[in-house]
């Protein structure tokens, strides 16, 4: 490591304390502080603001859960891992939904430990890159401020998104509705030398597609009833810009082509013209489509997709990224407690842990919104969980299929193994502890089932 790297280690044990000091060491970290208490370790955190805090959830005085709840409750967790009792999976998962990084059993496996901190050693260097490369683009305000995350998929996202932003090159992002595709285009605009021209979106899915190749390479008078006057589309006007054509999947396959001439040849023509005009334009495509299974049922033209595939971001849902929930929660609520004129100050733990525990199936968006009407109609200054009437939708009537118990079987195996690997970051020995089940019996299942492992 290049810079710093400081540890909290929490534990009313010394020997434990020792052993894990001495594998610190081997580790390389460079700064290890001690606490024999939950009092002692809330202080030192706040105080010396570790990189990363071992945290043992039975102590004196304070125990770690209530460590967290503080902590949560305050918004400024940094990355924990608690110690629990082998065996003691709720007590893990519980603070996992408090915020903690990961958990560790006792008695400690050495290399997983080592495996743990070289895992946050990665992730502080590359937060510290982002920091960076958010600081080389002062005009960009999405890139420094909007693009919020602390999760590794997002800071490889926000590495990657200034490290082509510079270049010219074509963009295809990937992504469900709400993930913030648009927000991630907006970012790459504005970190680039185009950033002083035009960004202009389009909505390929919100327009018939009669009146989007009039939106996108617009038309000459007289081309059709109503053309009174040329007008130019969406490319010529973005020219030296950059056009988003969001939802692209949903473009027809004769406008595809045309789209398709301008990536290739930097030219098109207007509806109803007849000569082509050039323009100097770069396209950033996204989707939340399975856009590859549209090439293969010939819904989506392949040399199209290879020409957008240049470079390809896929943006990970919000319930696949929980650790960036929280930071999110608390951006939207100084957003909207400035635009809407409200004293709302923070959450109490049991809100955040509500946060945490919900699927968002409309991801960041959802959770915007969420955040917004719990501001605009707050009682009090601190959010409580009655502020977020949050939960799944259940099936409407007649929604439920009968299907025989084995199958009910193998996809109730499915979803639990799956919630697993998720909570245990992919680490498959971990995940097999939270099932209890062996390490083999689960790597078995996992390739019976076809789950794909991060």
């Amino acid at each position: 490591m290049k810079n710093s790297f400081k540890v909290l280690v929490a534990d009313d044990e010394p020997s434990v304390r020792e052993l894990l000091k001495n594998i610190l060491e081997d580790s390389g970290v460079s700064e290890i502080l001690e606490a024999e208490d939950g009092q002692k370790a809330l202080s030192l955190i706040k105080s010396e603001a570790p990189d990363l805090v071992f945290l043992d959830i039975k102590m004196p005085r304070t125990d770690g859960m209530s460590v967290l709840r503080e902590l949560s409750g305050e918004g400024k967790i940094p990355r924990i891992i608690v110690i629990t009792a082998f065996g003691d999976f709720s007590t893990a998962l519980q603070a996992m939904g408090l915020g903690a990084f990961d958990y560790l059993n006792k008695p400690f496996n050495i290399e997983e430990i080592k495996n743990q901190v070289s895992k946050a050693m990665h992730l502080k260097e590359l937060e510290e890159e982002v920091r960076s490369l958010k600081g080389k683009f002062p005009e960009a305000r999405e890139f420094r401020e909007q693009i919020v995350g602390r999760s590794e998929k997002m800071l490889e996202i926000i590495k990657t998104v200034g490290r082509i932003a510079p270049s010219p090159v074509t963009v295809l992002i990937i992504g469900e509705s709400g993930t913030g595709k648009e927000l991630i285009a907006r970012a790459i605009h504005g970190a680039s030398p185009r950033r002083e021209r035009l960004f202009l979106p389009v909505n390929c899915a919100a327009i018939p597609e009669t009146l989007l190749e009039s939106e996108l390479f617009g038309y000459e008078k007289g081309s059709f009833t109503g053309a009174q006057t040329r007008t130019p589309g969406k490319f010529e006007l973005a020219d030296g810009g950059t056009v988003f054509l969001d939802e692209i999947g949903d473009m027809s396959l004769s406008l595809q082509a045309k789209v398709l001439r301008v990536l290739q040849d930097k030219t098109f023509m207007r509806i109803g013209g007849k000569e082509p005009v050039t323009v100097d334009v770069r396209v950033i495509a996204a989707t939340n489509q399975d856009i590859e299974e549209m090439v293969r049922d010939g819904r989506f033209r392949e040399d199209l997709y290879f020409r957008l595939n240049v470079c390809l971001l896929k943006i990970p849902p919000l319930r696949e990224r929980r650790e960036d929930i929280e930071e999110l929660a608390y951006y939207f609520l100084e957003k909207y407690s400035q635009e809407y004129s409200r004293e709302v100050k923070g959450f109490t733990p049991e809100a955040i842990e509500k946060l945490l525990s919900y699927s968002w199936p409309g991801n960041v968006r959802e959770l915007e919104n969420s955040i917004a009407r719990a501001v605009a109609s707050a009682k009090a200054q601190v959010l409580t969980p009655e502020d977020f009437p949050l939960s799944e939708k259940p099936p409407e009537k007649g929604e439920i299929p009968l299907i025989p118990l084995a199958k009910a079987t193998e996809e109730l195996e499915k979803r639990l193994i799956k919630e697993a690997l998720e909570v245990s970051g992919g680490n498959q020995t971990q995940a097999a502890r939270i099932l209890q089940i062996s390490r083999q019996t689960l790597s078995t299942k996992i390739k019976q089932y076809g789950i794909k492992v991060d």
